[in-house]
């Protein structure tokens, strides 16, 4: 993970503490299998988050944000087809573009040069 620090030092501070964490060197207690975060570890990203009840409004901010970025919007459309043509009439293809599916991006994913984007699955995959 790369932490932007801008002569930031409470970024410089939380990218170390993810360092820790992450390469297993933070003691874990022995009863809950847990693990004890410094007291300033929230600090840095409740300054930085924004929370939202509902997708809805994650969605209606992402695209305020959007609109503030001086760029080219530039569209990504999902594969629009059914593996089983058999199948094609149970799920029209308008029907399968239309849902939004938690943790998977929209059938319609529109994103701008500068946009914060986090990957959450590895496309490239060693193979075995």
């Amino acid at each position: 993970m790369r932490v932007a620090l801008l002569n930031d030092t409470s970024a410089q501070d939380f990218s170390e503490q993810l360092l820790t964490i992450g390469n297993g060197q933070v003691p874990v207690d022995e009863s809950s299998g847990l693990i004890s975060f410094p007291n300033n570890f929230c600090n840095f990203l409740s300054e930085r988050a924004i929370l939202a009840a509902k997708n809805k409004d994650v969605d209606d901010l992402n695209y305020i944000i959007q609109n503030k970025i001086i760029e080219t919007m530039h569209s990504f459309k999902s594969i629009d087809c059914v593996t089983n043509e058999d199948e094609a009439t149970n799920y029209p293809i308008k029907f399968l573009n239309s849902l939004d599916v938690p943790g998977l991006p929209p059938h319609n994913l529109r994103l701008k040069v500068g946009s914060v984007v986090i990957m959450l699955r590895n496309i490239n995959q060693p193979k075995l």
